[in-house]
């Protein structure tokens, strides 16, 4: 049962810290042993290491992760979501329909690097912030993930993983992904749904959309747009703007995403927490939230203090 009172650090359950990458490995693991009983963790925690190293700044030939929205607690958070959405689906499959450990190790691979596009190299002079690679951060995750993969032992899911990813964007026609089998494509849909719902039901989603995630459209050029004449067209006036077209995004874009392009998978939650599905119940409570505040236009009332992460601690240190 869900507590009233949830702390921001933590998932939609109160009780993972998703700022803390061993508590989310340990949570994901407990969640993938009880899966498969004879399965072998040493990928997931392998990547689980990585991804740290890599959003701290201690991977080779890569900075620290710099982009104040898409964060670490952002990726955890995500990728619990994912590793509970399976654990449903392989609750209430027919044995010959379930995923495998090796599948959804991939899977949880992916997810865990799904936003690495967004990290610069450290010789990288053109860019001062991985928001700059908004448009096309997808496609350089997917890069990251074959080379990783490779790295790691696991050469024949390079592609898989690559293609994988690009359920979480909009850089490729999601009818253009190719993958090797319908598992694979489901595990997709998962990794699309998860990125969506857990942001989506962060405590703190509206605050982030608002200092955070604004900031970074307007460093990866999403805020506006030149048109064919060369004139500019302002898509987001302001943080107040897009938080009030998020509701608008979420009934025109998100929802049929999450209906109808990834067919509802986020059911499959329900199977995991015996009954309740979490993510939806906090997601839709921050939309009829954010709908009322857009309605009296009441933003002031959004006063609710995101965990630092990487990037707002150094960008405390440099004022």
């Amino acid at each position: 049962m869900i507590m009233n009172y949830r702390d921001s650090a933590y998932d939609v359950t109160n009780t993972v810290n998703v700022t803390d990458t061993q508590s989310v490995k340990d949570a994901v693991c407990d969640i993938f042993r009880s899966c498969y009983l004879n399965g072998n963790t040493s990928y997931i925690e392998r990547a689980f290491d990585d991804f740290d190293s890599l959003f701290e700044g201690f991977f080779k030939n890569y900075s620290s992760c710099d982009t104040v929205y898409h964060d670490k607690q952002h990726t955890l958070d995500m990728t619990l979501a994912l590793a509970r959405i399976i654990d449903g689906h392989e609750r209430q499959t027919d044995s010959h329909q379930t995923f495998g450990a090796m599948h959804t190790s991939v899977a949880i691979i992916t997810a865990l690097f799904h936003d690495s596009g967004y990290i610069r190299k450290i010789h990288d002079q053109k860019h001062i912030n991985g928001a700059e690679y908004t448009r096309i951060h997808v496609s350089r995750s997917a890069e990251f993930l074959r080379n990783y993969l490779s790295m790691i032992g696991l050469d024949e899911y390079t592609e898989v993983a690559a293609n994988m990813v690009h359920y979480t964007g909009y850089e490729m026609a999601l009818d253009k992904i190719k993958l090797p089998d319908e598992k694979f494509h489901l595990l997709g849909y998962m990794i699309g749904t998860a990125d969506l719902i857990a942001q989506m039901a962060d405590r703190c989603y509206l605050e982030k959309c608002r200092d955070r995630l604004y900031p970074e459209f307007v460093l990866g050029g999403l805020a506006e747009q030149t048109s064919h004449d060369g004139s500019k067209i302002i898509i987001y006036s302001s943080a107040e703007d897009l938080l009030t077209k998020t509701p608008v995004f979420y009934e025109k874009e998100v929802k049929k995403r999450l209906d109808v392009i990834f067919k509802r998978v986020y059911e499959y939650a329900v199977a995991h927490f015996s009954g309740n599905n979490y993510y939806m119940e906090s997601l839709e409570k921050n939309q009829r939230y954010i709908h009322n505040l857009v309605k009296q236009g009441r933003f002031s009332e959004l006063r609710r203090t995101p965990p630092s992460n990487a990037a707002t601690k150094s960008n405390n240190k440099s004022h």
